[in-house]
């Protein structure tokens, strides 16, 4: 207990002794921020909720529709490259079903909630920021400016990869996938196991793009270096094979190529910020 006080003396008073606050306090403080948070995700949330209808046609269900945005680029990026329509994706073979009398209203909750969460997340951001922030020293302040914008856009970044990228490949493939010649399989998934993968591929592709910035974190607190990230680059690449196939659904491996080059290319980003880091800190200590 006298450790975990210690930790939130200094997240509240950073570090000097005449404004301490008690534990209480202490938990106080991060009740109202915790509070404020899911005020915000909620409000968002009801607004979801208003909308569900349009929510659901335009966005929901945008990837299983045959005029969804990516497929009409890829189809013009098959023609520009000269490649006829290889890169145009087959329409797609998907009827959802709901297996329990309250699956739809449900679903429409899970909707709401995921949605008021990724509209909300920049405030979260900030609340955690604002909680954070008085146990940093001033230097630490100086090199974290902007922090909440840089987590941000990498989340939405990754995010929007899994939605607009790499969900399409995975529901065609899926979809459009038969084992047998006789026709026997009737492909009916259930609403709530679509929203589930749609998800799960948003979400998870979103938190693969935070790496840069765990990297700038992991690097500040002098856990790991430039040499470290060097060193096992061929072992990190296999792992993020392992994460490809986790956010991934589908077995294809265009889908899991899809996702590891991206990866990678954060993983050789994160090694330049790791240098940049470690080149001001050695500044720092002349």
């Amino acid at each position: 207990m006298a450790d975990t006080r210690s930790i939130f003396k200094r997240l509240r008073s950073g570090g000097s002794e005449e404004e301490e606050m008690s534990f209480i306090d202490h938990l106080e403080v991060l009740r109202w921020h915790i509070v404020r948070s899911v005020l915000a995700i909620l409000t968002s949330a009801i607004l979801f909720f208003i909308y569900i209808d349009e929510i659901f046609d335009v966005v929901i269900m945008g990837p299983t529709r045959d005029d969804f945005i990516s497929y009409r680029a890829f189809c013009k990026l098959s023609e520009l490259l000269g490649m006829g329509d290889s890169l145009c994706m087959p329409p797609m073979k998907l009827s959802l079903q709901v297996t329990s009398i309250s699956g739809t209203f449900m679903s429409s909750i899970t909707i709401a909630v995921v949605g008021g969460l990724l509209v909300a997340l920049p405030y979260v951001f900030f609340e955690i920021w604002k909680f954070i922030k008085p146990a940093l020293k001033t230097t630490e302040l100086k090199y974290t400016q902007g922090i909440i914008f840089w987590v941000t856009m990498f989340f939405f970044m990754g995010a929007a990869f899994g939605y607009f990228m790499l969900a399409p490949f995975t529901f065609n493939f899926l979809s459009n996938y038969t084992i047998g010649n006789i026709g026997v399989i009737d492909y009916r998934p259930t609403l709530a196991d679509y929203l589930d993968s749609l998800i799960d591929i948003t979400l998870g592709a979103g938190v693969a793009f935070e790496l840069p910035m765990a990297t700038w974190l992991l690097s500040k607190l002098g856990i790991i270096t430039p040499d470290f990230l060097r060193t096992y680059r061929k072992y990190a690449y296999i792992a993020l094979l392992v994460v490809a196939a986790v956010i991934t659904p589908s077995p294809d491996w265009g889908s899991q190529l899809i996702v590891v080059v991206p990866l990678v290319l954060l993983y050789e980003i994160s090694i330049l910020i790791a240098v940049r880091v470690k080149k001001k800190q050695d500044k720092d200590w002349e």
